[in-house]
């Protein structure tokens, strides 16, 4: 499935407004979104959205840190499969570094929902933030280990993410992208104080920008 990315970052400017939280239930389609990607170094933020099937459910649904990558990829497949529909966007890095992560992450988000073969009449969303849509929307924390759908989502989100890191790392073996995934870890910083930054870096996290 490809990720969806529009052509215009400004987009998210309406994503700077606070979407009021809805608790009570509704009847229709529920998607669950997530993301992967906020904490990284380089590369793009990817989100997820998922309509799971009554009818074939899938079991072992967790949060996506909380499962193996075997696991995870196995999952991945099986929630292709089986789900009503689902989709995967991202926000690049370019857009991550004119408006910031938490913006392009709800622009991602966005792009996910709205990818969407059929609408949701509801969005439960994991974490305490909401992009803005046009569904009701409620934004659960810790929702990635409580809600199928948005576990679902969170492993779409974390194996897609996982895979670019991994096509990242033949064209960069200098950094070690394929181990790390792009955080900030020793070996990263380490690359980083060597070689500089890539092109798929982040030029506005700190220490990208001091390698610059």
């Amino acid at each position: 499935m490809p990720l969806k990315k529009s052509s215009k970052a400004k987009s998210t400017v309406s994503a700077k407004v606070q979407q009021v939280a809805f608790s009570w239930d509704i009847p229709g389609l529920v998607a669950g979104v997530d993301e992967a990607g906020r904490g990284p170094l380089a590369g793009p933020v990817v989100a997820a959205a998922v309509i799971l099937d009554d009818l074939r459910p899938i079991a072992g649904l967790n949060d996506s840190k909380k499962l193996s990558a075997a696991r995870r990829e196995k999952l991945f497949d099986e929630i292709r499969a089986k789900a009503l529909c689902c989709s995967i966007a991202q926000a690049s890095v370019e857009e991550i570094d004119e408006i910031n992560i938490l913006q392009a992450t709800l622009l991602a988000m966005r792009r996910a929902v709205e990818g969407l073969r059929l609408k949701p009449a509801k969005v439960l969303v994991d974490g305490n933030r909401l992009p803005v849509l046009d569904v009701l929307a409620e934004a659960i924390v810790k929702g990635d280990a409580t809600v199928p759908a948005i576990s679902a989502a969170s492993i779409l989100a974390k194996v897609t993410r996982d895979r670019w890191c991994a096509e990242l790392d033949a064209r960069y073996p200098q950094y070690g992208f394929a181990t790390h995934k792009g955080y900030g870890t020793a070996e990263h910083l380490a690359a980083l104080q060597t070689h500089g930054a890539c092109p798929q870096h982040r030029k506005t996290f700190a220490p990208v920008t001091r390698v610059l």
